[in-house]
């Protein structure tokens, strides 16, 4: 997965710290990405239903609070992929490893997966830019 996620989550802290509006020069700049990126991300979180941007009109804003908003619909918000850790595509049936191995790691792949986006359930943007806060 790249970094797209990280960017959203940055993104949206920024907009929950700061209430005046930010445009994506501002954003990237905290970032450290270019603002062509924000503006990328800024979209898919809109699409999302995350946050609201008017044309012509700087800066985007939280569509609920933050308390509302997991670190999953964030991951989802920006097409995570159904599954981080995937599958190499062609072992060699003729080998007993090669037989089996898909099936022993599908099953580890897949409670692992549960477990990253239960635990993103878990977390809330507020708690995000709480614990912002305490980190000096």
């Amino acid at each position: 997965m790249n970094s797209q996620y990280s960017i959203a989550v940055h993104v949206l802290a920024l907009l929950n710290a700061f209430p005046e509006p930010m445009n994506s020069e501002e954003i990237a700049g905290s970032v450290g990405v270019n603002p062509v990126v924000v503006r990328h991300v800024t979209g898919l979180l809109r699409r999302a239903g995350l946050v609201d941007t008017r044309r012509g009109v700087p800066g985007a804003r939280l569509t609920r609070p933050a308390e509302d908003i997991t670190l999953l619909d964030i991951y989802r918000a920006v097409g995570a992929p159904d599954a981080v850790l995937k599958l190499h595509q062609k072992p060699n049936p003729a080998c007993p490893v090669g037989a089996r191995i898909q099936g022993v790691l599908d099953e580890v792949f897949v409670q692992a997966q549960e477990a990253l986006e239960a635990r993103l359930a878990q977390v809330r943007l507020s708690e995000v830019n709480a614990a912002l806060q305490r980190v000096g």
